[in-house]
């Protein structure tokens, strides 16, 4: 029998779930841990935060924090992965788009998107040994892209550890999985909002390991035009026919990298999934879902 608990932590939704009912107490002790040390590191609202205090330093190298070097070094990974279109230098982009505060505080949208130049994930440098990170003059990171989905993982590990048990940690669509599994895995809906109802439109599966993400341009949206996935060729919201895309990968970071790219790389997205064997689910604009790389396929009601 499993138990869960739920919660709001780094703005969004977070979810814990265990095999052992009685590990439940430890479990999220363990979570809420890793969620603080993360928001403490990583976020880009909190004047006292390790990465507020490097982008107010751009121009020279900062001395950071254990954790907020892994992030960085997260972030680099994505963009070197995804050529560029997973990119931690999008900040700006975000802000100029109206992402200037927390998402619950936005208020009015911008009178109109302006553009901004990207300046690119190798602008970026990181002495691991100095423990030191140098942006370049005007560079604003953000780390949104892969930092929520470093959570999951490190709070998945780590309150499987604490407990003694099997969990699952959700945090706004980012799923990481920790210890046994489950018989038939943990039960997850996939839909277009992580807040949506049962009887919403989605698909019901099994996760066993790893972690599963859901990108999507429906849920942070502050005006027609504006959502929190930044094109960095263009420096504005995402043009895409993909509403919302899930993908499942050895780690939950992994799988937000895959789904965030996927959003940004539109059309050609199918085929880039394909060739790197990430099964995915990607609902295009029409609410029609398309299946690839051996993600199951849904039952349809007779």
């Amino acid at each position: 029998m499993t138990r869960s608990a739920h919660w709001t932590a780094l703005g969004t939704r977070a979810g814990l779930v265990v095999s052992d009912p009685r590990a439940l107490p430890a479990a999220r002790l363990a979570v809420e841990a890793e969620l603080e040390a993360i928001d403490l590191a990583c976020s880009r609202f909190r004047a006292d935060s390790d990465l507020s205090c490097l982008n107010a330093r751009a121009g020279r190298p900062v001395c950071v924090s254990a954790l907020l070097l892994e992030a960085v070094g997260v972030a680099l990974r994505a963009a070197a992965l995804t050529d560029g279109i997973v990119d931690p230098t999008i900040g700006r982009a975000l802000i100029l788009a109206g992402y200037d505060r927390d998402f619950a505080l936005i208020g009015d949208p911008p009178p109109r998107l302006a553009a901004t130049r990207v300046p690119g994930w190798r602008a970026v440098s990181v002495d691991p040994t100095g423990r030191t990170v140098r942006i370049p003059r005007g560079v604003r990171l953000d780390l949104g892209a892969t930092a929520q989905a470093l959570a999951a993982d490190r709070a998945a590990a780590a309150a499987a550890t604490a407990a003694g048990t099997g969990v699952l940690v959700n945090l706004g669509g980012d799923i990481a999985v920790a210890g046994p599994a489950p018989a038939g895995g943990w039960p997850v809906r996939v839909a277009d909002d992580h807040r949506a109802p049962p009887d919403a439109p989605g698909q019901c599966l099994g996760l066993d390991s790893g972690g599963l993400a859901t990108s999507s341009t429906t849920v942070r949206r502050w005006c027609p035009d504006a959502h929190h996935i930044i094109d960095p060729r263009t420096g504005l919201p995402a043009v895409s026919p993909w509403r919302t895309v899930s993908v499942a990968a050895a780690t939950c970071v992994d799988a937000n990298v895959a789904s965030t790219a996927a959003i940004v790389l539109g059309d050609n997205a199918p085929a880039w999934l394909a060739t790197r064997g990430l099964p995915a689910r990607l609902v295009d604009r029409d609410g029609r879902p398309h299946a690839l790389a051996g993600w199951p396929p849904e039952q349809v009601a007779a």
